[in-house]
This record gives structure tokens, C-alpha cells and sequence, in this order.
């Protein structure tokens, strides 16, 4: 399994042609002055996801997917950080850091156990958390639905069955009912943009390796189609993917209907793609990843969350190597501050909605590579800013080490690390160079 958020870098290991040519772009780029106050009412945060920190998620289609026997996950998520014990202490390393806001997502599984069946106890688990932000001057933004489902809407096919939208948005409708008045912004769907296409750019054995997981888990459970809200392979990516875009219509207009005044958007994994020589492919792998979905946004969301950890240059044959002398991610890729403010150009462009950098952060043990991106990308984050894009908060991903899916507890995200026989989090000197940023509202 690859994680989704390395996951469109990987056409290179497949072998694409490319010719150097990166580092006169980045050489071109133009450094000029900028305001470095970012606007009152901003909002700084940290984001997590409830299946990567809570554990113990028994009910969610990647329980399943975890466990069954030749399995491709590196780990099953066991406890993960326990967060769904020690979301208090959470929010206080978010509140602790200087902090104003706390992005994370409900988790369907727990709200909905069984079709048809809400649980209150859990409603009220996660009204909880949004009165805990509340209580320590947090605004809460929360994900209606990141990546994980019920393993009964898993067992049904997913996001393939003709009853999806209809399920998302009666658990969207229920839950909003209970939890909408204190939330500050919403989002249907973490990241859909991918789900049906990332298939296209990976190892043939990945792939594979996620086709044969998931029939394991249908015979398992004795059903035709088992497919989770984390998958590779997709076997009816059209059908899929409209599914999706209907379910977030619907989810959005079920919040909407409880509380009309709540901002409710979606985010999308974006990468900075940059255009070089003649005929570059760039405005068609825009048009494959993100477009149909930033149509979709333009047309019906309140704003636009982007999620960006690189760029991608593209000529005419495919993306072209890093520089030789790029900073690199633990998984080899390079990291380029630019690219946030690249891809939050670009969405804006498209939808003309406000943005949300719902997520941004680089996979790496080495601290000190996550201490340089988070005020270099910033820097240029402000300079779109000063150009009149209407950027309106920055989500650092993530607030701690977490299961990075398929990937197991091997990738560091973390602006605190958490040892996982006591839970105990600990500071990372990246958490002060943001919490130093959000503090003063100004690089």
C-alpha cells in the first residue's frame, strides 16, 4: 500500500521519461518583498484524522482491510495514539502551541456502527470534542468523512453502490444535527479528487497487492464487492467517482439544511504541477487529478480546502527528476517550499472560493527539514496572499505522529511524536516554529 500522499510522485518510479530542466525553474522564480502579517482572524491549526489517531476503530472498513490474513498494510492501527481516550490532551498540545483552531473528522464507523443505526454515545463523544475546542478557544473544523467508512457500506461496495449518496447524507443530516452549532467550518470528503485515478500512475504489484486485499476481505465477510474508503484499486472508477461527487452534493445540502450559515467545503490533494518546454502535459494531469472536483467545489461549496506536500514539473513526456541538490522526504521526494502557494494559486484560480490550506507538512524523521519548509512555505503562501489570493487559515498535518494507512507507524508527519506503549506526546521543535508563527500572527 502507498500513501496518499506520495502517491502521484511514484510515476517517476514507473519509468517515465524526463529530461533535467527543474532547477532553472525554481532558479526563475522571483523573490520578492512581502507583508509578512497575515490578516486578523486567520486561522492556525493542526489537523489529524480519526482513524490515524483514535485506535481500537472496530467497526471501520480498514479494520477489516488490516486484519485479514496477507494483508498489504505494514501494520494494523491497533490503539494508534489512543486519541479517542486522550482527545483532551490533544487539544491541549494544540491550544499549548498558540494555536486558534483544530482540524479533524468524525468518524462514520463509530456515529453509525450498523445500517440505520445511530449511536448517541458517540454523537455525543464528538459534540464533546467540538465544546472542548470551544472551551479552549479552538474553532473547530471538522471533516465529515475522512477516507474511512463502515465496514457494512464497505461490504456493499462502497462508494460503487448505487445507495451511497443517500447513505453519506443521512449520516451527514444526523450528525449535523447534532453537532453542527458549534462547529466553525466543515468539509464532506477528504481528498475524493484521487479516489479512481491514483491506480493509473502506480507499481502494477501495488495495485495488485490492494485488488487481492480487498477480495480477501469480501470471501472473509461473504460478500461479491468489499470496497474501502482507502483503496487503490477501484473496479468501476467511473461509477465510483460520480458517486462520490453525488454524495457530496447531498452531504453538503443535508448540513446546509440544519445550518445554513455553517461554511461548508471540500478538500482536494493537490500538487503544485509546473508547466516546461513545448506542449507540456501539465493542463492534462490538471484536468485528470483536480478539475472535475474544483468544478464541483466552484459550483457548491463556501470554500476550497487544499492539501499540497509537492510539485511536479511537467514537459511533454512526463514529470522531470528533482534538482540533485533538492531536500528530499523520507520517501525520496523532493521538498520545495513554493509548492503550497503554487497548487493554492490554482485552485483559486478555478473555483474563485476562498482557500483553506486543510493540509501541508513533509514525511520525514529528520525535524529540522520540517523546522525550514514551515516558514519557507509560508513565506510563499503570503506572497499569493499579497497578490490577492484570499487564503483564510493553514492546518499543519499533523499534530502527532499518527497510522499513516498502508504505510503503518513507519512515516513521521508529526509536529509531536507519542510513544506507543504510554501514548505520551512529545513536542518536536517544529511544534514551537509554528506555534512562534501563529503567535504572532506574522512570519
Amino acid at each position: 500500500m502507498i500513501d496518499r500522499r506520495s502517491v502521484m510522485a511514484s510515476a517517476v518510479a514507473l519509468g517515465v521519461s524526463a529530461l533535467a530542466g527543474g532547477t532553472a525553474l525554481a532558479r526563475a522564480a522571483k523573490i520578492r518583498p512581502m507583508d509578512p502579517k497575515f490578516p486578523d482572524g486567520f486561522l492556525w491549526g493542526a489537523a489529524t484524522a480519526a482513524h490515524q489517531i483514535e485506535g481500537n476503530n472496530l467497526n471501520a472498513d480498514l479494520w477489516v482491510i488490516e486484519n485479514v490474513p496477507g494483508t498489504i498494510f505494514a501494520d494494523r492501527s491497533g490503539d494508534a495514539a489512543n486519541s479517542f481516550e486522550l482527545w483532551p490532551v490533544d487539544l491541549d498540545l494544540v491550544k499549548g502551541m498558540g494555536l486558534n483552531s483544530y482540524r479533524f473528522s468524525l468518524e462514520w464507523a463509530r456515529i453509525e456502527p450498523d445500517e440505520g443505526h445511530f449511536s448517541n454515545a458517540m454523537l455525543d463523544h464528538y459534540k464533546a470534542m467540538i465544546e472542548g475546542c470551544r472551551a479552549r478557544g479552538l474553532k473547530p473544523v471538522v471533516t465529515f468523512n475522512h477516507f474511512t467508512t463502515p465496514r457494512w457500506f464497505a461490504a456493499k461496495g462502497g462508494w460503487h453502490s448505487p445507495e451511497s449518496p443517500a447513505l453519506f447524507a443521512r449520516f451527514c443530516d444526523r450528525a449535523a444535527r447534532h453537532l453542527a452549532a458549534g462547529i466553525e467550518l466543515a468539509t464532506t470528503l477528504n481528498e475524493p479528487n484521487l479516489a479512481g485515478v491514483i491506480g493509473e500512475i502506480l507499481p502494477p504489484q501495488l495495485l495488485a497487492g490492494d485488488k487481492a486485499t480487498q477480495e480477501a476481505a469480501a470471501k472473509q465477510l461473504g460478500v461479491p464487492l468489499y470496497t474501502p474508503g482507502v483503496s487503490l484499486y477501484i473496479k468501476d472508477p467511473k461509477t465510483y467517482r460520480a458517486n462520490m461527487m453525488e454524495g457530496h452534493r447531498r452531504g453538503l445540502a443535508a448540513i446546509k439544511a440544519v445550518r445554513p450559515d455553517l461554511p461548508v467545503g471540500v478538500s482536494l490533494a493537490m500538487l503544485d504541477d509546473q508547466a516546461v518546454g513545448k506542449n507540456s502535459m501539465r493542463d492534462q494531469i490538471r484536468e485528470r487529478y483536480y478539475n472535475e472536483w474544483l468544478r464541483l467545489a466552484r459550483e457548491t461549496c463556501d470554500f476550497i480546502g487544499v492539501q499540497n506536500y509537492e510539485r511536479k514539473v511537467w514537459n511533454d513526456k512526463g514529470p522531470l527528476p528533482a534538482p540533485a541538490d533538492a531536500r528530499r522526504n523520507a520517501g525520496g521526494i523532493e521538498v520545495w517550499p513554493g509548492s503550497l502557494a503554487g497548487a493554492v494559486r490554482y485552485a483559486h484560480e478555478v473555483t474563485k472560493l476562498p482557500v483553506y490550506v486543510t493540509e501541508h507538512g513533509v514525511n520525514s524523521e529528520d525535524d529540522a527539514l520540517r523546522q525550514w519548509l514551515i516558514p519557507a512555505a509560508l513565506a510563499e503562501l503570503k506572497r499569493a496572499m499579497d497578490d490577492g489570493v484570499p487564503v483564510r487559515g493553514y492546518f499543519h498535518w499533523s499534530l502527532i505522529d499518527n497510522f499513516e494507512w498502508g504505510f503503518g507507524y513507519h512515516h513521521r508527519f508529526g509536529l509531536h511524536s507519542f510513544d506507543r506503549e504510554t501514548f505520551k506526546r512529545t513536542a518536536k521543535p517544529s511544534a514551537e516554529v509554528l506555534g512562534s508563527i501563529a503567535r504572532k500572527n506574522s512570519l
